[in-house]
């Protein structure tokens, strides 16, 4: 288990919380792996009714630490192999209910993990982003499939193509989210859903999220988008990309 995610478990409620605070909680491959285990024991573990998902800091999450992925990126095989890719199958297969706290910046698979909870509470000032193609990549955890069928088509490739981000109460407006509230408040007010939830049926509540997710499918489209952003990854685009995103210059495509 990775310094930067603490896990614990009070009254039913598995609570993973992303802390590196200082780097925006970018999200390295120990992170990912230390994420992945927790989801993979919640499935199994019957003190454990509902995840709860959050971080510490001003920032959700920034997405991808940039110099971790790119190193990753450089490898030989593919990044379906990866601890990402391994922890976007533990959330789709994770058969307990999912509740996410946001605050700040969400950012990348900051923003396309929250397709996968079954409920998000955001700050109204949040930032949500998903700018896989400013970077010259291609969006991935099945998003290509579970946005547009939140937003509709239009939105959601606006969201992709051209990756400015919505802040949190434009968020849950357009269904991206259960609760926009103040940020002091995120946490309080998603801890008191995930109380609500582990009162429920257990057996009942798990039956219904599985009827209304097919995580099959999701996996399946979660492989076709790897095989694709893993050849991106190595793409004169995505070289040129990277390097000006360290540079802080616009990239020349």
């Amino acid at each position: 288990m990775t310094e930067f995610v603490k896990t614990y478990v009070e009254d039913s409620v598995l609570h993973i919380v992303m802390d590196r605070a200082d780097k925006k909680n970018a999200i390295t491959q120990a992170m990912y792996l230390a994420m992945t285990e927790a989801l993979v024991g919640a499935r199994t573990d019957d003190s454990v009714r509902v995840v709860m998902i959050g971080a510490n800091g001003d920032n959700f999450s920034a997405g991808n630490d940039i110099a971790d992925f790119m190193q990753l990126g450089q490898g030989e095989g593919s990044l379906t192999d990866s601890d990402v890719f391994r922890f976007l199958k533990a959330l789709a297969d994770l058969d307990k209910p999912l509740v996410a706290a946001v605050r700040g910046r969400a950012v990348g698979v900051g923003l396309t993990m929250l397709l996968h909870c079954d409920m998000v509470v955001v700050a109204k000032d949040a930032q949500l982003s998903a700018p896989f193609i400013n970077l010259a990549l291609v969006p991935e955890a099945a998003s290509t499939l579970l946005l547009p069928r939140v937003l509709g088509h239009a939105r959601a490739f606006e969201l992709f193509a051209l990756g400015e981000p919505i802040d949190g109460a434009q968020a849950c407006d357009w269904g991206l989210a259960n609760r926009a509230v103040h940020a002091s408040v995120v946490d309080t007010v998603a801890v008191e859903l995930a109380l609500r939830l582990a009162e429920r049926a257990p057996n009942a509540i798990r039956q219904t999220k599985g009827l209304m997710r097919d995580a099959g499918a999701m996996w399946e489209l979660m492989l076709r988008e790897g095989e694709i952003f893993s050849a991106q990854m190595r793409s004169p685009e995505a070289v040129e990309a990277f390097t000006a995103f360290m540079q802080k210059r616009k990239p020349s495509f």
